[in-house]
């Protein structure tokens, strides 16, 4: 998936509204992102983000409310210092170069007015932020790039150089005869690659759609097209040039069945057929903010979090290697009998052994079939001694058997506290839910207890919902959550719901009070099915099962739910369960939730 040059110039357009608005605060959330709010008379306030990650590079407004870090980095000081209170008053693009160059008249330290550019490329892997003077120098850059890495190095103090062009024509302006020319010079290339490398600015998904559009769904050899094939792709390109030009354009995500984010363009997508779901959206920048907020999210989580990510990884693979290992000590036990019975046969033929034998030939009267049994005695040994020495071995592996059985018990059952916390882990959203998480693993041993400078950052409040009718739904975001909401808030009479084998969060469905206030405990009325079935979508979204297509979901009521001694957070065990499937919704469980 890529933000193409067609795709930039529909935000270019977009961003027109920012023209003569003020730099209101620049932010830089994480090393590869910047947030530059800019004040319109008009408008009021936009946050227009800017990314140069290699699969995230992006620019468009944004309203997801991102987390700064508590000390800027130094590339985010520099851009304060040179656009602060800066007027955007140009936009400009060459083509459909996936290059954008903002303009901004700025106050230096003399107070003089100067020309500040920003020059944003989203080209992959070589994506960058540039701030360039009014003489087109460097001033710097969000990547710097050294002349031992590329041939067009991007260091402070050079000259900026425009990435050199390819020879491509436009969508907007080219004609059929110049197009279909350049689509013949190619006929061994299969025709959505030939749309490729013959249009400027256009994606390997819109590439496709043509190709689709023109072979009815069957893939084109560039030499076997018909004159039919032609016209019917002239006419989809002039469909699109249409939808350009007037602003009739569906901006389009593509997701899987499962829920997962395939790609997105500037047109309908239909070459998938009934495989993909596709979502439309009113503006470019909003399919990027939906698009990328998720899968950002979890980046910056990942960054800040990445110690506990490892410690969690390999502490997790350790403990099912070590319990792995105890299931083959395990195993071994089970010869334990056979040695509580070779002593019980030495023992009953004493009368027929004496020190220096190395074997007894002896009836087994333990077994039907096959009695004659052969047993190893050691001629060092008397008789009784040989005994002993198999007696012991059984009490040996006996008290191994009953060890290993709790360690294995143990270990287990830390494998799914460990995972448990893995997949908090994964949807931690701010520094504070980071921080409730260390302190977590920390008050079990698995980290040293950090020491915060100033106050620690604050942990966000369990997730609230709404149901479709009106009973408010509560979701802890991590163990300690769950703890809280089901043994110490929730009442008795409220229901409680978990997925079913795997790990993931609690949910709680508040039910009414009676008319004193107090919870009916012994009431057995159930909430209506639907928002039972809305609660437990919501318990699958919050799960490891989220991109599953049915997740089975337990529920019961509060009361039916303990949590045993000496358990670790969030581990509790239930009985008078009912189970129901569902399948996970982000749109339903985005519908539902309070804010």
């Amino acid at each position: 998936m890529a933000l193409d040059g067609v795709y930039l110039s529909l935000l270019k357009k977009e961003f027109g509204c920012l023209l003569n608005g003020r730099v209101d605060k620049i932010h830089q959330p994480s090393r590869e992102e910047i947030i530059i709010a800019v004040r319109t008379r008009e408008e009021g306030l936009k946050r227009l983000l800017i990314a140069t990650g290699s699969g995230s590079a992006r620019i468009h407004f944004t309203t997801a409310e991102i987390e700064n870090p508590k000390q800027p980095p130094m590339f985010c000081m520099l851009m304060r210092k040179h656009l602060s209170s800066g007027k955007l008053v140009n936009i400009r693009q060459d083509g459909y170069e996936r290059i954008l160059y903002l303009d901004f008249d700025a106050s230096n330290e003399m107070g003089d007015i100067v020309r500040i550019t920003l020059a944003v490329e989203i080209m992959g892997r070589r994506s960058n932020l540039l701030i360039l003077n009014s003489e087109g120098r460097i001033i710097d850059s969000i990547k710097r790039v050294g002349q031992d890495v590329s041939s067009r190095p991007v260091l402070p103090g050079m000259t900026y150089e425009v990435p050199p062009r390819e020879d491509k024509l436009s969508l907007t302006e080219c004609d059929r005869a110049d197009f279909e020319e350049r689509i013949k010079a190619q006929p061994a290339q299969e025709l959505s690659k030939g749309i490729m490398k013959t249009l400027e600015g256009i994606s390997p998904v819109f590439a496709r759609e043509c190709a689709f559009f023109a072979g009815h769904g069957e893939e084109l050899i560039i030499g076997n097209m018909t004159s039919d094939h032609f016209d019917r792709l002239w006419f989809y390109v002039g469909r699109v040039r249409e939808g350009l030009e007037n602003a009739l354009n569906k901006f389009t995500v593509i997701k899987t069945k499962e829920g997962s984010l395939k790609d997105f363009c500037f047109c309908e997508i239909n070459q998938y057929g009934g495989l993909m779901v596709t979502k439309f959206f009113a503006s470019p920048s909003e399919l990027l903010d939906y698009f990328y907020s998720e899968r950002d999210a979890l980046s910056r989580t990942k960054q800040k979090a990445q110690d506990l990510f490892r410690l969690l990884a390999n502490t997790i693979e350790r403990t099912e290697r070590r319990v792995q290992n105890q299931k083959i000590e395990l195993s071994e036990c089970a010869e334990r009998e056979k040695f509580r019975q070779y002593g019980d046969l030495i023992m009953a033929n004493l009368y027929g052994l004496e020190k220096g034998m190395t074997e007894l030939e002896a009836y087994n009267f333990y077994l039907e079939e096959n009695p004659l049994v052969k047993i190893p005695l050691d001629k060092r040994l008397t008789p009784t001694q040989n005994a002993q020495k198999y007696y012991k071995e059984y009490r040996k592996l006996d008290t191994a058997e009953k060890k290993l059985r709790e360690l294995i018990s143990a270990g287990e059952e830390e494998v799914k506290y460990l995972d448990t916390v893995f997949d908090a882990l994964t949807r931690a959203q701010t520094e504070g839910d980071i921080g409730e998480l260390r302190n977590e693993l920390a008050e079990q041993g698995y980290v040293k207890r950090g020491k915060f400078k100033g106050k620690p950052p604050k942990a966000m409040p369990p997730l609230k919902f709404r149901s479709s009718e009106g009973y408010e739904i509560r979701v802890g975001r991590n163990n300690k959550q769950n703890d809280m909401l089901t043994c110490k808030q929730a009442e008795k009479s409220d229901i409680w719901l978990h997925v079913k084998d795997i790990t993931g969060c609690h949910v709680i469905i508040s039910c009414p009070k009676t008319e004193n206030g107090k919870a009916n405990s012994v009431s057995d009325e159930m909430p209506p099915d639907r928002t039972i079935e809305e609660a437990a979508v919501i318990a699958a979204y919050y799960s490891k099962g989220k991109n599953s297509s049915r997740v089975d979901v337990d529920y019961t009521f509060i009361r039916n739910v303990k949590k045993p001694n000496g358990a670790k957070p969030g581990m509790v065990i239930f009985t008078h369960n009912y189970t129901i499937t569902v399948k996970p919704d982000e749109e339903l469980v985005k519908s539902l939730a309070v804010q």
